[in-house]
Parts: structure tokens; sequence; C-alpha cells
């Protein structure tokens, strides 16, 4: 199943008190082109990212976005400062009672004091932290990838048609050559007779004329090598491996064969055909520059 290298996919959960989302975009690229936007606790992961889609993306320019929001208390422990309390609430009293003061201390004035408690982050678990993040990132490019095949179908159904229509172009060129010579033949015997004014016309030469026409114009191997191409490409369209190089390829040596039956017949009839070929071939062109 051939596949665009436009696509998106999205990936979202809630795992160890973490939302995860996970977007997959990418457009096309001649070679596999790779960017990131990561929280920058999750930096680490990049990589891991870029190998986990290399492995099921040959060709595009894709980037990934990451958006992580904690939904617990899981990055900090807040820890009270005992020694430093207690030495407060010591000299708080002290000045109680010197100054005949009330002794009005409670909790709330406990948490206003200085350094009276410690925010620690908790150690960040890069394992978990990673395994959750794959697990999204897959949901992503599942999602990704479907969207892709789903293009590529289309795509395929397009190209499938174009090759239809070029095959039929190929019929009637092949069809038309020997109808070619014959005309040929045909005005060519009529100007010697116009020549000769009535006298014996040489056959034998005329033949021998018609034979090299036939020779220069003659298209045999340029319309079986075109055959030959429109049987690869579909062989390649069925295939699940990337072949958007190879179609590329293959298009150049259509349109070179096209060119050169173009140049050899000067037939208006021909001349219309190849003139609708070349146009096929270069939409054509256009869709397998989008295929992975």
């Amino acid at each position: 199943m051939i596949k665009s290298m436009t696509g998106f996919g999205r990936g979202h959960a809630e795992l160890s008190g973490r939302d995860i989302t996970v977007e997959i975009r990418s457009v096309n690229h001649r070679y596999f082109e790779f960017s990131s936007r990561l929280p920058r606790n999750y930096s680490f992961a990049e990589e891991k990212l870029k190998s986990l889609l290399q492995g099921k993306i040959s060709r595009g320019k894709v980037e990934v976005s990451v958006l992580v929001q904690n939904t617990a208390a899981v990055s900090e422990k807040i820890t009270a400062n005992r020694e430093v309390i207690r030495e407060y609430v010591d000299a708080l009293r002290e000045i109680k009672d010197e100054m005949g003061l009330t002794d009005d201390l409670s909790l709330s004035a406990v948490m206003r004091l200085p350094d009276a408690f410690t925010v620690v982050k908790a150690e960040a678990d890069e394992e978990q932290m990673w395994a959750d993040l794959k697990t999204v990132a897959e949901e992503a490019l599942d999602n990704f990838i479907k969207m892709r095949e789903t293009e590529g179908a289309r795509m395929k159904a397009d190209l499938l048609s174009r090759l239809l229509t070029i095959e039929k172009n190929v019929e009637f060129v092949e069809s038309r050559s020997p109808i070619i010579v014959e005309e040929y033949r045909k005005r060519l015997y009529d100007r010697m007779c116009e020549v000769l004014e009535g006298k014996a016309v040489d056959e034998n030469r005329i033949l021998l004329e018609a034979g090299i026409f036939s020779e220069k114009t003659a298209v045999d191997e340029e319309t079986v090598r075109l055959k030959s191409h429109i049987a690869q490409f579909r062989g390649m369209l069925e295939s699940g491996e990337p072949i958007g190089r190879k179609l590329d390829f293959l298009v150049q040596e259509m349109n070179r064969e096209t060119n050169t039956i173009g140049s050899k017949v000067q037939d208006i009839e021909v001349t219309k055909v190849v003139v609708d070929q070349k146009s096929e071939i270069e939409k054509i062109r256009e869709q397998i520059q989008n295929i992975e």
C-alpha cells in the first residue's frame, strides 16, 4: 500500500499523573527530516522519538509536538525544616515573656516564617516518563500512518487512471504507425506521378523510399519500453515498500520515450497524443512527489 508523505496524527492519555498529548505532522521531503518540540525535562527523549518514527517513516519532513501537564503532585516534595521552626518558636516566646505579648502563635503564622519549609523536586524517573510518552507517541504514529495510507489510496486510484490513459495512447501510436507509412507511400506515389506526367512510375523506388521512411519513423522500441514501464509502475503501486524514488525514475524514462516518439513521428494525430501523454506524465510526476 502506497503512502502519502503528507499526514497528521494525534495521541492523548493520562498516565502516571501526567496528561500527555503527542501530535505528528509531515509534508513531503526528499529524505527523512525530523524536528521536535518537547518540554525541557523531556529533552532526553528526543532521539528516542526520532528512532521510533524513523522505524515507520522513510521519507518526509516530520515534526513532533509534545505537551505534558502534571495532574498530580508527582514532581515536588515539601519538607518542614523542624530545627529552623523550633528556633523561631523559641525566639518568639522569649520575646513574648520579655515584652508581655499575647501568645497567638498559629500554624498559619509558622507557614509564613522564612525558610520554614523546603520544596524539593522529586528525582525524575526517566524510564517511566519515556514509557508513558512512547505509549502516547505510538497512538499518534498509528493515526498518522492511517491518514497517510488513506491519502495514498486516493493517489493510487488517480495514478492507475492516468496509466490507463497513457496505455491507450501507446496502443493508438502502435496502430497509427503502419497507416502513417502507407499515407507517406501514397503521397510519394502521387508526387512522382505528377512529376513524370503519366510516365511509368518505378514501384521498386517507391517501396524503397517507403521502407526508409518506415525505419526512420519506427517507434516499436519506444512503445515496447513504455509498456514495460507502465507494467513496472503498476507493480510498484502494489508493493508495500517505499517507492517514491523508484517511481520518479520510471516517470523520467516514460517522458523520454514519449519525447522520442514525438521527434520521430511527424504526424498530426500522433502529435496530439504525444502532447496529451506529456500532460498526463507531468501530472503523475506531481503526484509522486508526495509519495513516500
